[in-house]
């Protein structure tokens, strides 16, 4: 692990080296300061470590003092200088574990109603409301791609980007089936119904990441349906995109706009490659090699909202909170820390056991 933080110091003083040369451009600009960051806590705390190696060696020469109070004080400064170097180590070990290469990214988190009518398209507003709140929280930035609604004010379906700093990393382990327990408004008798919704976080596809042919596409048009004022059922606005090799299909008709309806539609269509590139490829890997928290698939439950009771249990990490009201309005930090923490630890035994 040393040789490999070695290695990354020289990295990070040949980066900040080229960041202090003229004429360079704002792209290499970018990349360049985008590099230093992810790897400047590394540098930091791998500095920081051998300045305590440095203090305990010359803690260990004062103990051969004839003084002894001098001797003492170098025996108490050689325990502290142990215990930091401990918290030091371990602290290094977490920061040099395998990253993925998608956490700095933008995602598109796509809300599907399942089973339960009218009460799962309900439950799906809940959770885009959760999520939106959340984005609002901690500054970043949301858009509806697309969206159908159900007849009773719920979603059907609704597709949204969430842009900012390290979305991806924060929202990975969302992917998967969410279950809710209550009573509808439209139930009688006051039983506790169960519906789901599916959940899928998508990672914003790069242009040099996803190639996609103009041959591939078949596009069509049509006039939109549903609610949007006079518009929306005179134009020829919504648009089909099915890519042929992979039997994707994206439909579009959030704008009034068709070319508008096209761009988004791609770029809907360009994250759904994306996702399903990278399952194939997750596909081949060994079990120890997939995600360390939940497969991400959405015929996975991974957590339920349970009204009567007020509480959210993710079933993956068994964790449990009697904060429902809260978290539907978008307090959701502590469940994805735990999820981070858990994917953490999980990595580090891992870890640790190739090492032996």
């Amino acid at each position: 692990m040393f040789t490999k933080l070695d290695s990354v110091e020289r990295r990070f003083e040949d980066i900040e080296a080229a960041l202090s040369q003229d004429g360079l451009d704002s792209r290499k600009l970018t990349q360049l300061s985008k590099d230093r960051a992810s790897i400047e806590e590394i540098v930091v705390t791998w500095r920081a470590y051998k300045a305590l190696l440095r203090a305990r060696d010359d803690a260990k020469v004062m103990l051969n003092e004839m003084d002894s109070e001098m001797r003492a004080l170098a025996k108490e400064e050689l325990e502290d200088v142990t215990l930091k170097l401990e918290e030091t180590e371990r602290a290094l070990t977490i920061l040099m574990l395998p990253t993925d290469p998608n956490d700095d990214k933008n995602v598109m988190v796509e809300i599907r109603a399942g089973t339960g009518g009218e009460e799962a398209a309900l439950f799906a507003g809940d959770l885009l409301r959760m999520y939106t709140r959340y984005a609002s929280r901690i500054g970043w930035r949301t858009e509806i791609l697309s969206s159908t609604m159900a007849d009773r004010g719920g979603v059907k379906e609704v597709i949204m980007i969430v842009e900012g700093d390290k979305v991806y990393s924060r929202l990975k382990f969302e992917s998967g089936v969410h279950r809710v327990q209550r009573v509808p408004e439209t139930e009688a008798q006051g039983r506790v119904h169960t519906s789901a919704c599916t959940v899928a976080v998508l990672v914003e596809a790069d242009e040099i990441e996803v190639e996609v042919r103009t041959q591939d596409l078949d596009i069509t048009v049509c006039r939109s349906t549903g609610a949007g004022g006079q518009h929306v059922n005179t134009t020829d606005s919504a648009v089909r995109i099915v890519h042929i090799p992979t039997g994707i299909v994206v439909e579009c008709q959030q704008e009034r706009s068709q070319l508008k309806n096209k761009e988004r539609g791609l770029k809907i269509l360009k994250a759904k490659m994306l996702a399903k590139a990278q399952a194939d490829q997750d596909a081949q890997i060994s079990a120890t090699r997939k995600s360390l928290v939940g497969s991400g698939d959405r015929s996975e439950r991974i957590r339920t909202y349970n009204f009567p009771q007020g509480r959210v249990t993710d079933h993956r990490i068994n964790y449990t909170a009697y904060n429902l009201p809260e978290a539907l309005n978008g307090d959701i930090n502590d469940v994805l820390d735990k999820l981070g923490t858990h994917h953490q630890a999980e990595l580090l035994k891992e870890q640790l056991e190739k090492s032996y």
